[in-house]
């Protein structure tokens, strides 16, 4: 019995004498700082570091203290922007510090974060705007309640409409060291990432989770590329929206153009009312080529429009031409400072009533919302009534994922009834399931279930269903610099010699 409490005894000094934080195997701070309302961490790292720079070292180091001590670091460092008065934040010693910025890479961000007790899922997107956000969010949510030891890292690139992403993407996948899951068009999009090299198909999950069942065969098609699914689709999206402030067009006397003809009598009076009749931005380089394809889409026809792409219709057509020249007359009455904007910035035109129209994808009633505005109404653009300009928004699962079985899983809550019903009211798109319940959905987007279901479905091409992604590339440019010198001779030509080198017209 003696023996048995002096035991006891030793075992209570030892507890008394050790730091918790080593009894938790977390890193070494050497001090702990409360969060002052004036702090943030490039200032804590001059501070402690003499280097801005060495922001990156606290807030993963805390983030490691904070998984192996949440008594003393109850708040785990997400946004680097973003650090609360009152946190407490480890700040590591001088020789941890260097360390970990000696192997730092910035396109790796998982980095700075800790590790839970079932790994990591790194995943990456280029979602980082408004709805787009959000709805990202509560799939977050219901993943982290089905599965709460899985640190969740949320590995976004902002801009290009994932041209940026698709870079730092293709670089993590040739170094075999990609995030556990990624963005990806459903479509064409996934050539470029060399599929049967770099991703692992995912045939089975659509198998085990009864997707072949609940998808429409329309975006069944599309997912298959060379006998194999890639992706497990989140949404639909449509391309072609025309966006208008209801206040505006009501105190004018307008109703949305459905002809090019009544988008230019429409935009006159517009002008005369000192609106700016049509808003866009061209900052990120795919906002004008996605406008130019809804132009397509409502100069020529679905039929031609989708021969297009598959060499079908000539890009030498006289209805090409005629498209550039609706395009032309378009950008007419667009707001001068389009360069400077990206296409949300030019939404704030129809938020504070100073514009009148735009033409943008639905993620823009996502976006809408997320402003808390709800005076915004919308209709198909010129010509395009009876006409689906689709994309869809799936995820991918890299062959080298670190955490593989993390990243099937997620793939299983994006395919999800309820993944997919938190999601997309959030994103402002509409289910790839048929089976949402309509309810869960704001008007605009009860109208897009509709005209998914009746509509003539046709590819969107900026966003990776129509094209290969070299194609896409060469579009965008000719887009962008029709932008600049109108010449639709030049622009043809450049369009059609853009068809000739990705292998589809002669």
């Amino acid at each position: 019995m003696k023996k048995l409490f002096a035991l006891t005894l030793i075992v209570v000094l030892l507890l008394t004498l050790v730091p918790m934080t080593a009894l938790a195997q977390g890193p070494e701070c050497q001090d702990t700082v409360t969060v002052q309302k004036d702090d943030w961490l490039s200032k804590l790292a001059d501070k402690y570091f003499g280097d801005i720079f060495a922001w990156p070292a606290i807030m993963a180091i805390h983030n490691q203290a904070a998984q192996a001590d949440p008594a003393t670091y109850p708040n785990k460092i997400i946004n680097a922007d973003v650090i609360e008065v009152g946190w407490n934040i480890c700040i590591p010693t001088a020789a941890e510090a260097d360390a970990f910025l000696a192997t730092y890479d910035p396109s790796k961000p998982e980095l700075l974060y800790a590790s839970g007790e079932s790994g990591q899922l790194v995943i990456g997107t280029w979602w980082t705007a408004g709805g787009e956000a959000e709805g990202l969010a509560e799939l977050f949510k219901i993943y982290k309640n089905m599965y709460p030891g899985v640190e969740i890292v949320n590995a976004t690139v902002a801009g290009g409409a994932g041209t940026n992403f698709k870079a730092v993407l293709a670089t993590r996948l040739i170094g075999g060291d990609p995030p556990d899951t990624f963005q990806l068009h459903a479509g064409l999009e996934v050539e470029t990432y060399s599929p049967e090299q770099f991703l692992q198909p995912v045939d089975d999950i659509y198998a085990s989770e009864g997707l072949n069942d609940i998808f429409p065969a329309d975006l069944l098609s599309l997912l298959n590329y060379k006998g194999h699914v890639w992706g497990v689709p989140v949404n639909i999206h449509r391309s072609n929206v025309l966006w208008y402030n209801k206040a505006v067009f009501e105190a004018n006397g307008l109703t949305p153009p459905t002809t090019f003809e009544e988008f230019k009598t429409v935009a006159d009076a517009l002008q005369a009312a000192g609106v700016q009749p049509f808003v866009i931005g061209t900052k990120d380089g795919w906002e004008a080529a996605h406008v130019f394809e809804d132009v397509l889409a409502g100069t020529l026809g679905p039929e031609a429009y989708k021969g297009l792409w598959t060499g079908e219709t000539s890009w030498m057509d006289p209805q090409v031409a005629q498209a550039l020249e609706n395009f032309k007359m378009m950008l007419s009455y667009a707001n001068p400072d389009h360069p400077a904007l990206t296409w949300d910035g030019a939404g704030e035109y129809l938020i504070s009533g100073k514009g009148g129209m735009m033409i943008m994808g639905d993620w823009t009633d996502g976006w809408f919302t997320s402003k808390n505005f709800d005076g915004y109404g919308w209709a198909p653009p010129p010509g395009t009534a009876g006409t689906f300009v689709a994309l869809s928004d799936s995820f991918a699962l890299p062959k080298d994922a670190p955490d593989k079985d993390n990243a099937v899983n997620w793939l299983k809550v994006l395919g999800s009834k309820e993944g997919q019903e938190a999601f997309n009211p959030k994103k402002g798109s509409i289910c790839a399931r048929t089976d949402c319940d309509p309810a869960l959905f704001n008007a605009y987007l009860q109208s897009a279930m509709v005209d998914w279901s009746q509509d003539a479905i046709v590819p969107s091409v900026v966003h990776g269903a129509a094209a290969i992604e070299s194609w896409v590339t060469d579009y965008k440019d000719a887009i962008v610099l029709f932008v600049a010198t109108g010449d639709t001779a030049g622009t043809q030509a450049q369009l059609q010699q853009a068809c000739v080198d990705a292998g589809v017209c002669q």
